[in-house]
């Protein structure tokens, strides 16, 4: 499995990316803003997400959202 961000960059665990784009957090009434970075990703079974710590908690971010920094 190949999981890749919004330019085609292959991700690795460990790696850190970008936020791209404001996300609302379902559930929640915070937003990640564009610009965040995400360090130490963890890949998951679905090649489209990405598990990362932001804001000291983990949530579960779409690729396509993200770029590698």
């Amino acid at each position: 499995m190949e999981v890749k961000d919004s330019n085609g960059n292959v991700l690795m665990e460990g790696d850190s990316v970008t936020v791209i784009k404001d996300l609302k957090v379902r559930g929640s009434s915070t937003v990640i803003k564009r610009g965040t970075k995400v360090k130490n990703i963890r890949l998951t079974k679905d090649e489209a997400e990405i598990e990362g710590k932001v804001e000291g908690s983990v949530m579960v971010l779409r690729t396509e959202f993200l770029k590698k920094a």
